[in-house]
């Protein structure tokens, strides 16, 4: 069964004796944006790997990601060296949804160079081609417009936007996070 809202409950995460998370709580909505703030290291990318189950809590629960497809960006790009932007952006899905994705993020002259060939932020807008290409049912981002000038990041929002799923990102910059528009709000301490 699919839920209006993914629950954490009572979450707590610590790493080599380093409590990370403890005992956080929240609702993270399923539709429009929700931003995820906090100091560094307050536990941000934690609290993402957790709901990716990437890690696994040490309490608590989380209730809602059952049977949901996520679509991530990754604070680093994660691309494949020798493969092409096309390729990299068809690893999860094929080669028409991602020659899409790329064009809408601008990089129809592009495609065919290998990452050592672009720039940092045709390599972050590679990235989140991928994970619109992939098409997940609900998009993580972390920290997703890092080196992306302030066009580019415009255009990225509106293409995650225009994918209509829920997004949740984690940025610390509030002119970022005002390029969706509305959101929710969520702050770990």
């Amino acid at each position: 069964m699919m839920h209006d809202v993914i629950r954490l409950k009572n979450i707590t995460k610590s790493f080599g004796g380093h409590t990370v998370l403890n005992d956080f709580s929240a609702e993270i909505p399923l539709y429009g944006v929700t931003v995820i703030r906090g100091a560094s290291g307050a536990g941000k990318t934690t609290l993402f790997r957790l709901l990716l189950g990437l890690e696994k809590p040490d309490a608590g629960e989380i209730i809602g990601m059952q049977g949901r497809k996520p679509a991530v960006v990754f604070q680093e790009d994660r691309l494949l060296p020798w493969s092409t932007a096309l390729e990299n952006v068809a690893l999860g899905s094929d080669a028409a949804r991602a020659d899409a994705a790329l064009s809408r993020l601008g990089l129809c002259e592009s495609m065919c160079q290998l990452p050592r060939e672009l720039s940092g932020g045709m390599k972050r807008r590679v990235a989140i081609a991928r994970a619109l290409a992939y098409g997940g049912d609900i998009l993580f981002l972390d920290e997703p417009f890092t080196g992306l000038d302030e066009e580019n990041k415009r255009i990225a929002a509106r293409v995650m936007l225009d994918a209509h799923i829920p997004i949740l990102v984690i940025t610390h910059d509030d002119a970022e996070a005002d390029l969706f528009g509305e959101y929710h709000e969520i702050v770990i301490d």
